[in-house]
């Protein structure tokens, strides 16, 4: 598992060695990885697609969780904050939660600093949720973490 997350990171590294410009122009996918992310996994990473001037496709995992995003930059740059219609899996099989769906917003610091913050409604609930809590209708998505255009 290290040996692979490290290869990963080589080979990020090798690509964005390679796209550095003198603008930002050229960069038109970004690795994001961080508490919360992948879906609100407990530590995931997300992978973004610029497939307009201004609108990305995002995937994303990492453990106990997957998700998906359609992106809306603010600015047509992939370092630009941006709106994401964001689906979020919480969990697998018998650790499975909830699913939500909406709006969040996600702000992109210069170099590499990324938080995220939006409301999402419930889809459903997983085995995992705790029978004595009542499931609410909506509820807080978030998460913090780093990026890495290229």
């Amino acid at each position: 598992m290290k040996k692979g997350i490290v290869l990963l990171l080589m080979l990020f590294s090798i690509f964005h060695s390679y796209s550095q410009g003198d603008n930002n122009l050229d960069e038109r996918s970004c690795i994001t990885f961080g508490l919360l992310q992948g879906g609100g996994s407990l530590a995931g990473a997300d992978l973004e697609l610029l497939v307009g001037n201004r609108l990305g496709l995002q995937i994303g995992g990492g453990f106990v969780g997957y998700g998906a995003g359609l992106n809306f930059h603010l600015k047509p740059s992939i370092r630009s904050n941006f709106i994401s219609l964001a689906y979020w899996h919480q969990g697998l099989n018998d650790s499975y939660t909830q699913s939500l769906a909406g709006p969040t917003f996600v702000w992109r610091g210069k170099k590499w600093f990324t938080a995220q913050m939006g409301i999402g409604a419930t889809l459903e609930k997983g085995p995992a949720w705790p029978v004595d809590i009542e499931h609410p209708p909506v509820q807080l998505m978030y998460s913090i973490g780093a990026y890495i255009p290229w």
